[in-house]
């Protein structure tokens, strides 16, 4: 009698990779990488947005008077602030180390804010993976300056070293020195890092008022801009890496000063760039600008230290930078 051949080569084949599917639905994967972003500038950046100081404007004031439940999300059922336990800050100011879960407090001092509050907050929701955020900002400092990156200076970079403050190019070299250290030794900052690596996923610049009073300045804003975000980009091995930059609005829209239109212009114009296109968006302020007599302080250089004006800035800052990281 004929025998018939079976083909135990095809069953084979299948057999392995039906374990091969099996093998991966049932294994475990491994933490994924933490999410990283950098926040950095000058004194807004640095945050001046009062908790509990003033009579109007302030965080309290605001969370009291919620009517939209646009602040709910800020305290527990007890009414105190919620401190988050997915999303970190890394904050070195004046030299004082400020680290923990996002919550208010992480400003110039304990009793403010700055955008890293809201920003936080949208970041956060957005991922499944923890969150951490590094913030490189000091009062009174200039991207024409402070923060002027190597290669707007040349092909050779700085033509002196900057080592101190007051060296041009000192605090854009002092950002990334705080970058690379904090990147270094996350399992210092992060209590959930156990090794799983990490993407650095954004930028969020948020400065100008040093730049906006000083005409040279000024006039090189916008070209300074365009280089800084090139070189942060080169310096930190991510190409296109978004870039979020929130205008210097403060005066609202009743400010007239030349030189003040002229910087936010030129912020606004950053976006324009065609290397830039979709990876870099700009957010206009003028609408978060509150009075003095609905602020803690009449001090406009600092949004008259209004938490709504804070609030607002890391919300659209946020928002924008979940724009460009959607597909």
């Amino acid at each position: 009698m004929e025998k018939k051949s079976v083909n135990t080569r095809g069953i084979g084949l299948l057999g392995v990779l039906i374990t091969i599917l099996l093998f991966t639905a049932f294994t475990p994967k491994g933490p994924a990488p933490l999410k990283v972003f950098i926040l950095a500038g000058q004194s807004n950046m640095v945050g001046h947005g009062e908790v509990e100081k003033g009579d109007r404007g302030n965080l309290n004031y605001l969370v009291e008077n919620d009517e939209k439940g646009e602040y709910r999300h800020l305290v527990d059922r007890k009414g105190d602030w919620k401190v988050r336990d997915d999303v970190f800050i890394y904050f070195n100011h004046q030299e004082k180390i400020h680290t923990g879960g996002l919550t208010v407090g992480f400003g110039a001092n304990e009793n403010t804010i700055g955008p890293e509050l809201q920003f936080g907050q949208l970041v956060a929701d957005h991922f499944d993976e923890d969150v951490l955020i590094i913030k490189t900002a000091w009062g009174g400092k200039s991207l024409a300056d402070d923060f002027f990156p190597p290669g707007a200076a040349g092909a050779s970079g700085y033509k002196n070293r900057p080592i101190s403050p007051g060296d041009t190019g000192y605090y854009y070299v002092q950002m990334l020195s705080i970058v690379n250290e904090v990147l270094g030794h996350l399992e210092d900052h992060v209590p959930s890092y156990k090794g799983q690596g990490y993407e650095i996923m954004g930028f969020g610049w948020h400065q100008g008022w040093n730049d906006r009073i000083n005409q040279e300045a000024n006039d090189a804003y916008r070209e300074n801009m365009i280089r800084f975000i090139k070189e942060v980009r080169k310096d930190l091995g991510v190409s296109n890496l978004p870039f979020v930059l929130a205008t210097t609005g403060m005066s609202g829209w009743e400010e007239t000063h030349p030189r003040a239109l002229s910087l936010m212009e030129a912020q606004l114009a950053v976006a324009d760039f065609p290397e830039f296109m979709g990876n870099v968006k700009v957010v206009e302020t003028r609408d978060f600008w509150r009075d003095a007599e609905e602020s803690p302080a009449n001090q406009s250089y600092h949004w008259n230290r209004n938490a709504e004006s804070y609030f607002l800035i890391g919300k659209f800052m946020g928002e924008s930078m979940i724009d460009i990281l959607q597909p």
